[in-house]
């Protein structure tokens, strides 16, 4: 299995046998969390998947990823009742095996010894006891006494029926992706068999009536939402709440134009320090040259003029040594309420605004201004395929009203109409001359 790590191992992106789409995961609030990035694209998938992990912190940060307790009490409790299975169950059906028809359950075991002896160091413990609490309470009970033969496509799509017609404690029905991660373990004890050869070849249990995927922009602060926040941060800056407040809250009034005028990562500005950063004039203004090291490894970038005055205010306010960072501290809960106060914190879809949502912004404003695509994708350190597919499809002055709205004129109509009856009076004249 193809899989890269981000931020130091805390992420992974993999892809499956047989699947074109990238995975991501990763262990968080107590709880290894997986998601598709619905990419082939290994770099729109760490992209994805980026954003992905960043916006879950965000959420554990807020106290939205809870429920580990719960958790863990259900997957113990499970545990307890899958260890005091008795023996004889799995003897009582051993004719079975020997006629080479094994029985769901019985790979269902295999499958876990294996998972949980193989996956030592690369899956939390968590995860394990999630698959197989996922296979005790809901899989097996449904399976019953069928072999992994008589598991099929339509199989999958009962079991799909079946989940979604139950109803949960909390008085809902099971949630898509709580039953798609179900129909993986389905998916994981059918390769066990095939693996040892109890099984000829897989059923496919995709979903057939799965939606198909849409491309959807980034959420970023358009022009207005722009200058609406910044002059937001500017007052807060100027007018604390609390005097004790005003050092972040001018940190922050600088964060917010330092990353919309260079489009960094918020992990890339976090570990940026002052020597990392210069001063230079390029085509009559000053401008910054940025050092990166980030996720891609070190890169450079060039800031608008926009970042110069904010990081002369930083290095006045700091005093800093060459080896401080610009930004010490992260000061996500005032930028939240700060979005919140302003009812800017989600987008008209329903996208969360964060950090990331100034580097997007960046991204917009610079094609929005006619940059050279090529060139924000090296200055940004991704890729121009992303920036195509993400950001370039919905900023209106990517498309040219001159190249689109072409007309022809009358005189041009009428001059082409002229030469074709020219053409064909000379062609007739000329078959005349060949007939005599």
């Amino acid at each position: 299995m193809e899989h890269h790590t981000l931020f130091g191992g805390k992420v992974r992106i993999y892809k499956r046998e047989r699947s074109q789409l990238w995975q991501c995961s990763t262990y968080l609030a107590g709880k290894n969390r997986r998601m598709s990035t619905g990419e082939d694209s290994l770099a729109l998938a760490k992209e994805f998947a980026e954003d992905w992990y960043l916006e879950l912190r965000g959420k554990q940060r807020a106290g939205l990823l809870g429920g580990e307790k719960t958790f863990k009490e259900e997957a113990q409790q499970f545990l307890r009742e899958f260890q005091g299975l008795a023996q004889g169950e799995l003897s009582k059906n051993q004719s079975q095996v020997n006629q080479g028809e094994k029985l769901f359950r019985d790979v269902a075991e295999v499958f876990l010894q294996e998972f949980r002896l193989l996956t030592q160091g690369e899956r939390s413990p968590k995860y394990v006891d999630g698959q197989e609490l996922r296979l005790n309470a809901h899989i097996l009970p449904f399976m019953k006494d069928r072999t992994v033969g008589q598991v099929t496509a339509a199989t999958g799509q009962e079991y799909r029926m079946h989940r979604a017609g139950m109803v949960t404690h909390s008085g809902k029905a099971p949630s898509r992706t709580t039953i798609e991660q179900e129909m993986v373990v389905i998916r994981q004890v059918l390769k066990t068999a095939q693996r040892h050869e109890w099984l000829t070849f897989l059923p496919d249990l995709s979903n057939p009536f799965r939606a198909s995927r849409k491309i959807s922009h980034r959420a970023w602060f358009s022009p207005n939402e722009y200058r609406q926040l910044y002059e937001a941060t500017r007052a807060r800056a100027k007018e604390p709440k609390k005097e004790q407040w005003r050092w972040e809250c001018e940190q922050m009034h600088d964060f917010v134009l330092f990353m919309a005028n260079t489009g960094l990562r918020p992990d890339e500005a976090l570990r940026l320090e002052y020597r990392d950063v210069t001063i230079a004039k390029e085509n009559g203004e000053l401008i910054l040259h940025i050092e990166v090291r980030g996720k891609t490894g070190v890169g450079y970038c060039k800031s608008t003029s926009g970042a110069v005055r904010p990081f002369q205010r930083l290095r006045k306010r700091n005093t800093p040594q060459l080896q401080d960072r610009l930004f010490p501290g992260r000061h996500v809960d005032l930028f939240n309420n700060i979005l919140t106060e302003l009812g800017l914190k989600f987008d008209r879809e329903g996208r969360r605004r964060t950090a990331y949502s100034l580097r997007h912004s960046y991204i917009c404003f610079r094609l929005m201004e006619g940059a050279d695509i090529y060139q924000i994708a090296k200055n940004c350190r991704t890729s121009v395929e992303m920036i195509q597919k993400h950001y370039a499809a919905h900023i209106k002055s990517m498309l040219d009203a001159s190249a689109i709205n072409v007309r022809r004129s009358k005189n041009n109509g009428q001059a082409v109409k002229k030469n074709i009856e020219q053409t064909s009076a000379e062609s007739a004249l000329r078959n005349d001359s060949l007939a005599v």
